[in-house]
């Protein structure tokens, strides 16, 4: 389902990915691990079309993306972004922000696909009204969710999906995630700084260092200590909950 070969971008001067490649099954999920500035989420905007300024290959199902895509690719593909509070028009209720999507594409039944997103995402119809201050952050994140599965994508990219949230709401938005995956065979390519949230979502992990994915491995050998690079181990050393993810 993903192909990325060779990804390379720049910012100015500065080279921040160097030369990435992995793949995807569909149905499966990658998790990309690494610290702040290792490059991890710009390969995510990359792959989401947010940043044009890129080189190599990135290809979708085996269609190669261009560097500025089509309307019809983000039906395919969606992004759920790190701060869910950000993320969604304050001014905007729940209705109105998960109707722009369908009205843009001329989809119809949109009354049917809120129903049905909130439903999703289990969040009640009464929620539907509201703004997003009146929700919570994890009702928040739903909501984003529910944006981004109402297009019916076969991909979903996730930037730190639950790093803005309470310990306690996390697990319930990983338990979402992956029960969603599962009922809709869905693509995911899932970035983090939290390996314990990396192992809890994702069969195959990528590990990044200064722009460059030094190390991939299955989130199986990453809980037992199976690494082969000495960033992962330091990573691995350093991560709370990982064999017993929330």
């Amino acid at each position: 389902m993903i192909d990325v070969e060779n990804l390379r971008i720049r910012f100015g001067d500065r080279e921040v990915v160097k030369g990435v490649s992995f793949s995807v099954k569909k149905g499966d999920s990658f998790g990309i691990v690494g610290e702040s500035g290792s490059g991890k989420s710009t390969i995510l905007r990359a792959m989401a079309g947010l940043n044009e300024s890129w080189e190599g290959r990135i290809a979708f199902g085996g269609e190669p993306a261009q560097l500025k895509r089509p309307p019809g690719f983000f039906r395919r593909v969606q992004m759920v972004f790190q701060d869910p509070y950000g993320s969604l028009h304050p001014r905007q209720t729940v209705d109105r922000i998960l109707s722009e999507l369908p009205l843009v594409h001329g989809m119809d039944n949109i009354d049917k696909r809120i129903v049905q997103a909130l439903s999703d995402v289990a969040l009640p119809q009464a929620a539907r009204f509201r703004f997003p201050h009146q929700l919570s952050g994890g009702q928040r994140q739903r909501v984003a969710i529910a944006r981004a599965l109402i297009a019916d994508p076969q991909v979903l990219l996730l930037d730190e999906p639950t790093s803005a949230l309470d310990v306690s709401v996390q697990a319930e938005i990983l338990n979402l995630l992956s029960d969603l995956r599962e009922a809709r065979n869905l693509t995911y390519i899932l970035v983090s700084h939290n390996l314990a949230v990396i192992a809890h979502l994702c069969g195959q992990v990528g590990v990044m260092l200064n722009g460059e994915m030094v190390e991939q491995l299955s989130a199986q050998d990453l809980r037992v200590g199976k690494t082969s690079h000495a960033h992962t181990t330091e990573l691995r050393t350093l991560s709370v909950g990982l064999e017993e993810p929330a």
